[in-house]
């Protein structure tokens, strides 16, 4: 590897295996001035076999807009690297921000590739569909969870969140009750020795999951589920206008302008005697 040009260097960790650490991960964790991660300890663990005497800071949710400007000022005529517990950084880190404030300072960025447990866990999934929407960690609660679900699930293909093993059956639960139990694939422990991948039913996998252990990547294929939701919804208003009265032709109408759809469309689904 060249010698490193001065600026900020967004550096991939293993996310379990330390064999899958880079060389050129490891050139720049060496020739650092100064490395920031999310916790200290982590990383001295991931560097105690690179005669590393790199200057480290934390950078966390908490303390990253105080860390940005020395950051940005060793960047200017040092190697900075910018590391994540495992994995890539900015991916459900606070590392965005400082990569946000280096371009904005006109400090390049550079990047050294490497494991994410997002692209392991859908290249696991074989779900097919190049549209997907990464959630990072759900909402604690279960009815933000569900919003945030059903929400994301009306405009895409495939869903992936993390999950801690604590919460991991509860939010299946809610995947499977309020997505129609699709087709669902948990991704635990990865790249370790107890790494397992299941695919199933999210229902059922909330029952396998009840008690595990390790960090988790669930990957759900949603494809087709809005078009069912929205069948759904145009069934229930068309019968709640027959209900109240109402007949089949102003009742399409009225639907058709509600849902998006052609008067033809809702002509055909009103439910019923065809009056």
């Amino acid at each position: 590897m060249n010698a490193l040009l001065p600026g900020l260097y967004v550096v991939a960790t293993p996310i379990g295996n330390l064999g899958d650490m880079s060389e050129r991960a490891k050139t720049v964790l060496r020739s650092a001035s100064l490395i920031a991660a999310e916790d200290t300890r982590v990383l001295r663990k991931l560097t105690k076999d690179l005669a590393n005497k790199s200057k480290t800071i934390s950078l966390t949710e908490h303390n990253v807009e105080d860390r940005i400007p020395q950051l940005l000022k060793v960047a200017q005529d040092g190697v900075v690297a910018l590391t994540s517990d495992a994995g890539t950084p900015v991916i459900a880190d606070p590392g965005g921000r400082a990569v946000e404030a280096a371009h904005a300072a006109k400090v390049p960025v550079f990047t050294i590739p490497g494991p994410s447990a997002l692209a392991a866990a859908i290249s696991l999934a074989g779900f097919e569909g190049s549209d997907l929407h990464f959630l990072g960690f759900l909402p604690r609660t279960r009815g933000a969870r569900r919003a945030r679900l059903t929400e994301a699930a009306s405009t895409t293909q495939v869903l992936v969140f993390y999950e801690s093993p604590r919460r991991l059956a509860s939010s299946l639960e809610d995947v499977g009750n309020a997505l129609d139990n699709p087709e669902t694939v948990v991704c635990r422990e990865l790249t370790k020795i107890h790494e397992e991948t299941v695919r199933g039913r999210a229902l059922e996998l909330a029952d396998r999951f009840k008690e595990t252990r390790g960090e988790c990547t669930v990957v759900v294929d949603v494809r087709g589920w809005a078009e069912r939701k929205d069948e759904r919804d145009l069934a229930a208003y068309l019968e709640e206008m027959q209900k109240a009265g109402a007949r089949r032709s102003p009742a399409a109408s009225a639907a058709a302008r509600r849902f998006g759809i052609s008067r033809a469309e809702a002509y055909e689904a009103w439910p019923g005697p065809h009056t």
